[in-house]
């Protein structure tokens, strides 16, 4: 059952990702959700790098978070990669949601962001 989950997300992840590319002026904001931790980062595909990162493993975030991983974990990391993108002049990019499905901590990162002041 597991494996049949995984297949499907990797296909789900492959068609996205064959419509979604980022630039330097609008990066690719990708998200991975673990069972312990949240992680997203805004992505200049056409360079290949990574333009800014947040996670719920970061000292800070992790101070002031009682789980890692629930939606208040999710809604800080998206605040916090919002600012981090907004320090760097960039207020638009393009959502990879990576195989997953668009609720629960990933809809809560993506309106955490949009609150903060991202346009996707």
């Amino acid at each position: 059952m597991a494996n049949e989950i995984q297949i499907r997300r990797d296909k789900v992840k492959a068609r996205i990702r064959g419509r979604v590319s980022g630039t330097p002026e609008r990066p690719r904001l990708t998200i991975y959700k673990s069972l312990k931790r949240i992680y997203v980062q805004a992505v200049d595909d056409t360079k290949g790098i990574t333009l800014a990162s947040a996670s719920s493993l970061e000292k800070d975030l992790r101070a002031s978070l009682k789980n890692g991983a629930n939606i208040e974990a999710a809604k800080a990391v998206g605040a916090s990669i919002a600012a981090r993108l907004k320090e760097k002049g960039i207020t638009s990019v393009v959502f990879d949601r990576n195989g997953y499905v668009y609720h629960g901590r990933v809809k809560a990162l993506a309106d955490s962001a949009r609150e903060a002041g991202l346009q996707f």
